[in-house]
């Protein structure tokens, strides 16, 4: 499926980028012409903006459509928009619009995502499916599948992170390793990271991106307003212009690979040391929840609860402070010690109910 990419003779990393929303025609040609004379390919912007709550701005709809196709015109980029329904695919057709995306709220809607895909069947438009709001990596497959069945061959997804009730640094955390995992299923299938919306700060965009460059991602949507502060939706998120060419001009691309028996020497022992330290943490956690299922018969014995939450506050407050000395994040510790905690429950709960 990366065949399209080639096909369009489109560079590495593919670059898009233009503001959340389009505003007014002023502001779609301002910010195009500001981005013709770079390496961004394919403009985006919002047309339909899917609100959490009413009352929001919700896009200017069909008439954004003719000022991306002046936009078009003017300064040759490929033109891209979100599209949720049956109607806005309708729509973005007879305006010849390049690249349709689905965003996150529209992937969890199978029965959406179906319709999108029926009313697109056999048209030769790009589509790209946002990852769905929650980390779930067989609903994000599905939407490619539903759109691959429909006969469209130039299919991509965007990784633009997931929610979460903690709070984290992110707007969305990335949640890397469902896109890792998603890559390693489906090779060919271009990968794009929106740092956009993962980050929800400009500041935090150019640190994202190079994120995404290193685990050889193979482009990158973002968000860009001629003037951010002012911007009608996400003006946290936008960046100027300016302020992308220089994000791009700082990116450091890596290599897949490299062919020298020395590099490939040193990656293999160092890998190896990984492994046999990956066998040990293994089995230093198989020991902790033998000693879990210790402590659960002794609960058990005296009619104990299993969860104790005083001491499950002092184990999680301790390990983030001794993390911190290790060089470890809060965030990783966090995630880390509470999937250990919920295996200890679980063996716990086997010899209670047992």
């Amino acid at each position: 499926m990366r065949k399209w990419l080639d096909d369009f003779n489109l560079p590495h990393p593919l670059m898009i980028a233009g503001p959340c929303s389009a505003e007014t025609e002023e502001q779609v040609l301002k910010i195009a012409h500001d981005l013709k004379n770079s390496n961004v390919t394919i403009f985006r912007a919002g047309i339909w903006k899917p609100r959490t709550r009413p009352g929001g701005f919700e896009g200017v709809g069909e008439i954004g459509l003719k000022w991306l196709q002046k936009a078009k015109a003017e300064t040759g980029l490929m033109m891209a928009i979100e599209v949720a329904n049956a109607a806005h695919v309708k729509l973005a057709l007879e305006h010849d619009i390049d690249v349709l995306w689905i965003g996150a709220r529209t992937t969890v809607n199978t029965f959406a995502v179906q319709e999108i895909a029926n009313a697109l069947e056999n048209t030769d438009k790009i589509v790209l499916v946002k990852n769905p709001v929650n980390p779930d990596l067989a609903l994000w497959i599905g939407g490619v599948e539903r759109l691959y069945n429909a006969g469209i061959k130039k299919l991509g997804v965007i990784h633009r992170g997931f929610s979460t009730y903690e709070k984290t640094k992110y707007r969305n955390i990335p949640e890397w390793q469902i896109a890792i995992d998603l890559q390693s299923k489906f090779p060919d299938l271009p990968l794009i990271c929106d740092p956009s919306h993962i980050t929800g700060k400009r500041a935090m965009i150019k640190e994202v991106s190079q994120q995404a460059m290193d685990l050889n991602y193979d482009g990158l949507m973002i968000e860009t307003h001629n003037d951010p502060e002012n911007a009608w939706s996400d003006a946290d998120q936008q960046v100027t212009p300016q302020a992308l060419k220089q994000i791009i001009q700082e990116l450091v691309i890596r290599k897949v690979a490299v062919d020298e028996e020395d590099f490939n020497f040193d990656l293999e022992k160092l890998r190896s040391k990984i492994d046999i330290t990956d066998s040990k943490i293994l089995e230093l956690l198989g020991n902790r929840m033998k000693v879990a299922e210790e402590i659960g018969a002794i609960k058990k014995a005296k009619n104990v609860s299993v969860l104790q939450n005083k001491r499950w506050a002092e184990i999680l407050k301790k390990m983030v402070a001794d993390g911190e000395e290790k060089g470890l994040s809060e965030e990783f510790i966090l995630k880390l010690f509470k999937a250990i905690h919920l295996e200890s429950i679980s063996h716990q709960e086997k010899i209670m109910n047992g």
